[in-house]
């Protein structure tokens, strides 16, 4: 796996932690599928939060030279994807986190604790 998606990951859940996402979980997928190494998945409160927890991921991967090949769900913000390649963002407001419970779909790939992406 490459130092580049730990490295991508680690800055989207600091983007993240500055906007106050709840429930951050990140699942190793690169033994499952060829979509990326890492999902990252949060949630927030309403609609704004979640726009703003997008918004700083964007921003921070901007600046350290990532940019998304799509972003997908803004506008309504109950499930936006921000696809990077190597890491796929999910932000969901807390209803339909639970009825898409991606941590069941994915459980064959690795949940990883976030304290791995500490320095």
């Amino acid at each position: 796996m490459e130092q580049n998606s730990k490295e991508m990951a680690k800055l989207a859940i600091l983007a993240l932690e500055e906007k106050k996402a709840e429930d951050i979980r990140v699942i190793d997928i690169s033994q499952v599928t060829v979509l990326a190494d890492y999902f990252i998945i949060a949630d927030g409160s309403n609609r704004n939060q979640v726009q703003a927890m997008i918004d700083n991921v964007e921003e921070t991967l901007g600046k350290a030279g990532y940019t998304p090949k799509q972003i997908e769900g803004y506008q309504n913000a109950n499930w936006v994807l921000m696809d990077y390649s190597d890491i796929i963002v999910h932000v969901f407001d807390k209803e339909n986190r639970l009825f898409y419970d991606l941590e069941r779909i994915w459980r064959d790939g690795k949940t990883i604790s976030l304290n791995e992406f500490k320095d």
